[in-house]
């Protein structure tokens, strides 16, 4: 079966005060128009089956692919980015160094898996839920909606580098994978931006 991976399209900056929640953003105006040109990309891939992270931004993105090919979406909580625990959301390319987000990950970069119990357990929860797809849809071909570490660590199970941030999509970036009934796990490609360039 093969499976195409998507990272959602550019979300709005979300950021709450204690006690208001987590943050858990919309797609902005040219995150509608990413998830669109995305959709429109994929419309004739012959794909089956649609998933998707439960949070706005991920979940906002694979809408529009749904009603084009009449498929719904199936929501999977281990399809969750890592701080989806977090009070504010911040897109990286907005960071700057007054940022919380930004002073943490230059301090510890792993400490946004320590309340999933670390770097591995984060990844073999996200490794579940791929492999829980693989698992439901043999010989089809599923979209699959998520974020950019949840990708980082599945790449990073499959090649077996080190480094969960070494190989971030881009938004809307596309990676495929070719899965087998042997387990066999073969990267096609990793972050297919063509479809979406001109909107970057």
């Amino acid at each position: 079966m093969d499976l195409i991976i998507i990272r959602h399209a550019l979300p709005q900056r979300d950021e709450r005060a204690e006690g208001q929640g987590t943050a858990d953003p919309e797609l902005s105006t040219a995150g509608r128009h990413q998830a669109e040109a995305t959709a429109e990309f994929l419309a004739d891939e012959g794909i089956d089956h649609i998933a998707a992270s439960p949070m706005r931004r991920a979940h906002q993105t694979a809408m529009p692919l749904s009603l084009r090919r009449a498929l719904e979406i199936e929501l999977l909580d281990g399809l969750r980015e890592a701080d989806h625990y977090s009070p504010s959301y911040v897109p990286s390319e907005e960071l700057t160094p007054d940022d919380d987000a930004y002073q943490l990950f230059v301090h510890d970069p792993l400490a946004i898996f320590e309340p999933h119990g670390g770097l591995e357990e984060f990844q073999a929860t996200v490794v579940g839920a791929f492999e829980y797809l693989i698992g439901t849809n043999r010989g089809n071909r599923v979209a699959v909606f998520c974020h950019g570490l949840v990708m980082g660590v599945y790449l990073r199970s499959l090649l077996g580098h080190d480094d969960p941030y070494q190989l971030t999509p881009a938004y809307c970036g596309i990676m495929r994978v070719k899965a087998s009934t042997s387990g066999i796990r073969s990267v096609s490609s990793v972050n297919e931006t063509a479809h979406i360039r001109h909107l970057l």
